[in-house]
């Protein structure tokens, strides 16, 4: 199955290539943008959302499942992207938002208009608590609580985000085929799968009641840490939802043109993969990020994989990813030596990756103003720390891409929505190209290796290693061996080989019992 064999590329779409001079990304110039994706070695692209929306969540407040925001650009332009995308073999993904609406689509305008409106039960209401107040103690993933009162009609509404983003009702059956006949209309436009946004909290408790304290929460925290989210998180009755949505991609698929769902599932390993059995190709693994980049050691990455690896039953495809949207950059959290380290390890790992616009340029989180933060998250919760002890604020990942030395990175001709990194002059696109030992050569070369049948099937096997280093074998062929350390390192090998790739990029060599490594530097030796 392609999908299988395939790297996965995000693209921001508001960040990635604006084609007519707003300052804003757009679907133009994403499809101007593909050749660079071809080169890159990247199999397919996933798209974050383009849909008709007031840009409350920037398109995460959808208004219009099926209609491209004039932002981005029309269906027309959809259509011409996704037509030359396929003419380059490149599949494409794009984001479903199933959970929440725009409060300004026109389902959730008919169900707030009066309670025996026919789509009143659409959306989650509830009567007023017996102080007055919200129904329950359940609490917004954006800070305060997860209600809004609407005056007009007396009652609270459900909104797990953004007031202005209020939650379908999934257990109406009438919410769940209008959300699969807009994956039809996608699907019939010839998209190749989904990302299907916050899969994990399609249900919530049938009872509604409130959730117990979290007695890690101090104060200055997170806002959604106080709680413990037993009755807002991966309920039961969400498995029967992803069966039915692969239902629908089954619809469409065909041996070698198979529709693919990957889910966006934030919990422990033992949880994640039952949405294999439910019918997700790959629930998104993000435990390199939460666990592996605030963890940076041999010995608890060497943890995070085998525990995942023991738990995927011959049927289940392994995923892996190291940013995206939502979380600080690659380079910023772990340095550019190690974000070197960290993407041989991505690419070299059983299953498929999904990579991060621009972490191929090591690009660091970007510097935004306080008079030019855009993130709701970030304006909302100024002063809080995140769910891992992090800033809430979004904008530093979501920076545009730099191109080249022409005037706003070539990303624009304008000012750009948010601002360029400030090294962008020498760290753009253009600049690492010329450069045949930087990051995005390396990344190149790794996709390039990643072909080999041991790479892309083989199975994984951790080898011992010394302190600080991290081993493991692919298939029969390969051994890799990640030096996290700013110390020299020795590695045993089971038997003589060939180095054929180093994070450097200035080795090929024979090797026998002893491989050596620099500081920072991981290395591919083909066995035998």
């Amino acid at each position: 199955m392609w999908w299988k064999e395939t790297v996965i590329y995000q693209i921001y779409p508001r960040s990635f290539q604006d084609s007519n001079g707003d300052g804003i990304g757009d679907l133009e110039g994403i499809r101007q943008r593909l050749p660079y994706l071809k080169d890159l070695g990247v199999g397919a692209i996933w798209l974050s959302p383009f849909y008709k929306s007031p840009m409350k969540d920037f398109g995460y407040d959808v208004a219009d499942y099926c209609d491209v925001d004039p932002i981005f650009g029309t269906l027309e332009d959809f259509d011409r992207l996704l037509r030359e995308a396929h003419a380059l073999g490149l599949k494409v993904l794009i984001d479903l938002v199933p959970n929440h609406t725009s409060d300004q689509h026109p389902w959730f305008l008919e169900s707030r208009s009066s309670r025996d409106n026919p789509k009143r039960d659409w959306y989650i209401w509830k009567d007023p608590g017996p102080d007055g107040g919200p129904p329950n103690n359940w609490q917004s993933f954006f800070g305060g609580p997860a209600w809004t009162l609407d005056e007009h009609t007396g009652q609270y509404y459900l909104h797990q985000f953004l007031p202005e983003q209020p939650d379908l009702n999934w257990r109406n059956p009438a919410v769940r085929e209008a959300i699969y006949e807009a994956m039809r209309f996608w699907l019939r436009r010839g998209v190749d799968g989904f990302r299907v946004d916050v899969l994990w909290l399609l249900a919530e408790d049938l009872l509604f009641r409130d959730e117990p304290g979290n007695p890690d929460w101090r104060p200055g925290m997170w806002d959604r840490g106080r709680h413990l989210h037993l009755f807002t998180e991966d309920q039961p009755e969400t498995y029967a939802y992803v069966r039915e949505m692969r239902y629908v991609l089954d619809e469409f698929s065909q041996p070698g043109q198979e529709r693919v769902m990957v889910g966006e599932i934030y919990l422990p390993y033992p949880q994640l993969v039952r949405y294999y059995q439910a019918g997700c190709h790959l629930p998104f693994n993000f435990h390199l990020i939460f666990r592996g980049l605030t963890d940076w050691r041999p010995e608890n990455i060497a943890r995070i994989v085998e525990e995942y690896e023991s738990l995927l039953t011959p049927w289940d495809w392994p995923n892996w990813v190291l940013g995206n949207h939502d979380q600080p950059r690659l380079a910023s959290r772990l340095g550019e030596a190690q974000a070197w380290v960290a993407a041989m390890l991505l690419f070299t790992l059983r299953g498929t990756p999904t990579w991060y616009y621009g972490d191929e340029l090591a690009l660091p989180n970007g510097e935004i103003p306080p008079d030019r933060i855009q993130d709701p998250a970030a304006l909302r919760q100024k002063g809080r720390l995140g769910e891992h002890g992090l800033p809430p604020g979004r904008d530093p990942e979501r920076t545009p891409m730099p191109w080249d030395t022409s005037p706003y990175a070539g990303f624009s001709t304008v000012e750009p929505w948010l601002p360029l990194n400030p090294d962008w002059p020498v760290r753009n696109a253009a600049a690492q190209e010329k450069d045949p030992k930087s990051m995005l050569h390396l990344v190149k070369h790794l996709l390039r290796l990643r072909q080999d049948p041991d790479l892309l099937h083989g199975r994984y096997r951790t080898h011992q290693a010394a302190n600080g280093l991290y081993a493991y074998f692919r298939g029969e062929g390969f051994l890799i061996a990640l030096n996290f350390t700013d110390r020299e390192k020795a590695l045993d090998l089971p038997q003589e080989g060939r180095v054929v790739l180093s994070t450097h990029l200035d080795r090929e060599e024979a090797v026998g019992n002893t491989l050596r490594l620099r500081p920072d530097e991981g290395v591919v030796v083909r066995l035998g």
